[in-house]
């Protein structure tokens, strides 16, 4: 597995981000370790900082509240401590934030813009938090104009379509086009109609294909694909297994298989067609919903999918009624959110919403200014964007994180921190929430870029991250 991932990092556009976070086998912790599910006054609560389940506090609660502060003297002896790698010498931004009060506790070049790599989609996660309501879901419709076996599929955001029956408790495939299929058929019976043709309405949130700034070479080696507002769950991107080019048209074919299995026989319009909306008089004849927002969102950073964070971003900035069809339209949307809730932006490059373009930049300043919204005393909270936290991969058991801390000198933390990953071969980084050993509340944001840029230097990078966020866990730091 070593050796075959050497060879990722030295041939890949993607040059592995984030492919070691989830590629099973490596530095894999296989023991379960239990999370506790926690409840404030009797009231079931996100779980936004767990700790392992041997022990007691198990997140914001009130005696987590009144549990000391770590000093800053306290957290850069702890920090010093961790991240005495030479190769790192100078290449290390840090912010520590108290989770209460949302205080900055402790920082070290938090102003120094670093290569964000994928944390840069806890950025994407509050423009879209800011925007569109988490709760609600996408909705995927068939309409005709009155007395016309002409079908459109109307598209409505939704990439993880279930190409057969959808599956109610899943985020991926929860929406069944043999489901839809089902209501189509029923409702045309009545006329008799088993002969019609179908045609896509993408007019939906309409962009580019892919971010410009994206390596064509990401696509071919299933590290991302088409940013379409349709797809199938069957088909996403993994690494080697590139998804279909037209995602679109795939969806298509296999809506025309679902109503051929009902008895409908539909021919395809020309895909050239497929940009025009649905009449306006046009009759609903079935629909299906996806998981909701909130829950896609999860998804997309638990396993750091690409296409889906630039998706909802789209997404947002149309339903903001912002222009999406330009290539930088995603990321200038990011940057108007960030300015708007106060986050310093002060160096910071965005060409995309995924952290996947090379030459991007964020500080630790400007990714703990994200934290900081979920501050327990924080008046400007930004709806949602707590449990968007609190969803994050927790360290040793899930998403991005399910192999790390893994090694002696971080294990006996698994499953305190939850952090997004971020793994480029021109930097590294975590960001994310813990509990220290006093049982106080922190959110994390570290980044590497001076590490040697090949395939042991970006094991280097990732294990002195997790050696800094481990020290931040078990400091009393008093």
């Amino acid at each position: 597995m070593l050796a075959s991932l050497a060879v990722l990092v030295a041939t890949t556009g993607y040059v592995a981000a984030d492919v070691m976070d989830v590629a099973p086998g490596i530095l894999t912790l296989d023991r379960p370790v239990a999370i506790p599910t926690p409840t404030v006054s009797g009231t079931p609560a996100p779980v936004l900082l767990p700790v392992p389940a041997a022990t007691v506090d198990p997140m914001l609660t009130d005696e987590g509240a009144t549990a000391p502060l770590p000093t800053a003297k306290g957290l850069a002896d702890a920090v010093g401590g961790a991240s005495d790698d030479p190769a790192l010498d100078g290449g290390v931004g840090i912010s520590v934030r108290d989770a209460i009060t949302g205080d900055e506790l402790y920082a070290l070049d938090a102003d120094q813009p670093r290569v964000p790599a994928s944390t840069a989609k806890l950025l994407a996660a509050l423009a879209v938090a800011d925007t569109l309501d988490l709760r609600e879901a996408m909705t995927t419709r068939v309409v005709a104009t009155p007395g016309s076996s002409d079908l459109v599929l109307v598209a409505g955001g939704d990439t993880l379509l279930a190409p057969g029956k959808g599956t109610p408790d899943a985020v991926a495939g929860r929406a069944g086009l043999a489901d839809l299929a089902s209501q189509v058929a029923a409702a045309l019976k009545p006329t008799g109609t088993t002969e019609v043709t179908l045609r896509l309405d993408l007019s939906w949130a309409p962009g580019p294909r892919y971010p410009p700034a994206w390596n064509p070479d990401d696509v071919r080696d299933g590290f991302t694909q088409a940013v379409v507002m349709t797809g199938l769950a069957t088909q996403l991107p993994a690494a080697g297994r590139p998804s279909p080019i037209r995602p679109e048209t795939e969806v298509a074919k296999a809506f025309v298989a679902a109503l051929k299995a009902k008895g409908v026989s539909a021919t395809l319009a020309p895909d050239k067609t497929w940009g025009d909306p649905a009449s306006e008089d046009a009759v609903e004849l079935g629909s299906v919903r996806s998981a909701t927002y909130g829950e896609v969102l999860d998804l997309a950073l638990d396993r750091s999918e690409n296409a889906l964070t630039e998706n909802l971003v789209r997404q947002a900035a149309a339903t903001a009624g912002l222009r999406t069809t330009r290539g930088g339209d995603n990321a200038a949307f990011i940057v108007e959110r960030l300015t708007a809730h106060g986050i310093p932006t002060e160096g910071l490059v965005l060409k995309d919403a995924s952290g996947l373009s090379p030459g991007q930049a964020a500080s630790a300043a400007t990714l703990s200014g994200v934290l900081q919204l979920v501050a327990t005393d924080n008046p400007d909270q930004v709806p949602g964007l707590r449990d968007v936290i609190a969803g994050l991969p927790v360290s040793g058991v899930s998403g991005t994180m399910r192999g790390r801390f893994s090694s002696d000198a971080t294990q006996d933390v698994v499953g305190v921190p939850r952090a997004k990953t971020g793994t480029l071969k021109a930097g590294s980084s975590l960001a994310g929430t813990t509990v220290t050993a006093d049982g106080r509340p922190l959110t994390f944001v570290v980044l590497v870029d001076e590490f040697p840029k090949d395939f042991g230097g970006t094991l280097r990078a990732r294990a002195a991250l997790d050696r800094i966020v481990a020290a931040l866990t078990r400091c009393g730091c008093r």
